[in-house]
């Protein structure tokens, strides 16, 4: 009997210093905060959706012989590096393998556009071994955790890479891909796009329909970023596992933008079991900076022309910022946290991730998530609202997991 009172005395106690241990990060100071934010980032696995790192190195002179643009250290401009990324905790950045819609015009130019950012990809990872590592499963990137690498996984933005053969889907998983953006800036030959008011064939193809499927067959994540609403719609329908949008935001905050999605939309993917991975450029999360952005270019048109000066010219470049920041300031870091507050309240914890975007959206970057190094702010003001560790870790890698494996245990089963 007295083991048993002593058993039970030590469950309690037990039971009484977890609870002792969870810890309020609502009442630490913005300083206190802000280190635990660090701390947490630095040790759990962080997944962006989608850093446009490829197609800057490919702007920036990447070349298979020789590295001009040499991201294993600082560098001057841009929002990704080894550097910055080892200080905001980034582990497994998504190298977008950006598929620009002028390709769509000239037949294989898709093609082999993605064959040469992939290629460029694992040229990095192959030239710094000690700082990143590719990745073609989450199993691969808790590896390469555990070593300090930074991992590599691959997404296409843009299904035109797959050209007009369905062959192509098996080809690209292959390569490493393991998600596919549907479309980009225009209607392709898989679907109706979200920037396009043509409405080709009000949703996916006969041909995008069979596209869904073999993703789904081989493995591949079906990215559903940049489509038309429905597009969304018939996707859904038709796949069978879990579906995430890689970086895209809440139509809420940012009403008539197709490109963001409705409430309707998230709840739909929350049912499929998929994940919405927050965009932070500054049109995607905040309306007003998108109209006064719209305005601050015609301006600077204007001023450009009676000054007779091009946006190179240094002394253009100190007025355009200038006058930027006065009548549009940026968005903040609190508004992307907005977005996320909305699809947890909305739909749960389990739906949502980071899609940043960055390289992606230029300029137009949050106060307090301009680059890579910055995302410990953005968990700080997670913890501010209340959110647990528990919850951090869902959104950093957690969510995206889930539907990865669910994908690939499907594909699996085929």
């Amino acid at each position: 009997m007295k083991k048993i009172f002593a058993l039970i005395f030590l469950v309690g106690a037990f039971s009484c210093s977890q609870k002792e241990a969870v810890i309020d990060y609502t009442k630490m100071t913005d300083e206190e905060r802000l280190k635990a934010a660090t701390q947490i980032a630095q040790s759990t696995i962080m997944v962006d959706g989608h850093v446009d790192l490829p197609y800057r190195m490919k702007v920036g002179g990447f070349t298979l012989q020789r590295e001009i643009l040499d991201v294993s250290v600082r560098t001057p401009d841009g929002n990704f590096d080894y550097p910055r990324a080892k200080e905001g905790g980034l582990d497994a950045p998504f190298m977008s393998i950006y598929i620009p819609a002028s390709n769509q015009k000239i037949p294989g130019a898709s093609k082999a556009l993605a064959d040469s950012l992939i290629l460029m990809t694992e040229r990095l990872a192959s030239t710094f071994p000690d700082k990143f590592a590719m990745a073609y499963s989450p199993t691969d990137i808790e590896a390469n955790f555990a070593k300090g690498l930074i991992s590599l996984p691959m997404g296409m933005e843009n299904g035109a890479g797959i050209e007009d053969d369905l062959a192509n889907v098996q080809y690209f998983h292959k390569r490493g891909i393991r998600y596919i953006t549907l479309t980009h800036g225009t209607d392709n030959l898989i679907g109706d796009a979200s920037y396009d008011t043509t409405g080709t064939y009000g949703g996916l193809s006969e041909f995008g329909e069979k596209v869904v499927a073999e993703m789904n067959r081989v493995g591949i994540m079906v990215d559903l970023s940049h489509v038309s609403d429905n597009t969304f719609r018939d996707a859904l329908a038709i796949s069978k596992a879990p579906v995430i949008a890689s970086h895209s935001s809440v139509r809420k905050f940012t009403p008539g933008f197709e490109r963001n999605m409705s409430d309707e939309l998230i709840q739909a993917m929350a049912k499929n079991g998929g994940v919405m991975m927050i965009n932070f450029g500054g049109s995607f999360i905040d309306s007003a900076y998108a109209a006064g952005g719209a305005k601050v270019r015609e301006h600077i048109v204007n001023w450009l022309a009676e000054n007779n000066l091009s946006r190179r010219d240094s002394a253009a470049q100190v007025y355009i910022n200038e006058y930027a920041a006065a009548n549009n300031p940026f968005p903040t870091v609190q508004k992307v946290a907005d977005h996320i507050d909305h699809v947890k309240n909305l739909v749960g914890i389990d739906y949502v991730g980071l899609g940043s975007d960055f390289d992606g959206v230029g300029d137009s970057l949050p106060t307090g998530l301009k680059d890579v190094s910055m995302f410990p702010n953005l968990i700080a003001e997670l913890l501010k609202r209340g959110y647990s560790k528990e919850d951090i870790e869902k959104i950093c890698y957690k969510n995206v997991f889930r539907v990865w494996k669910a994908v690939e245990d499907y594909a699996a089963n085929q």
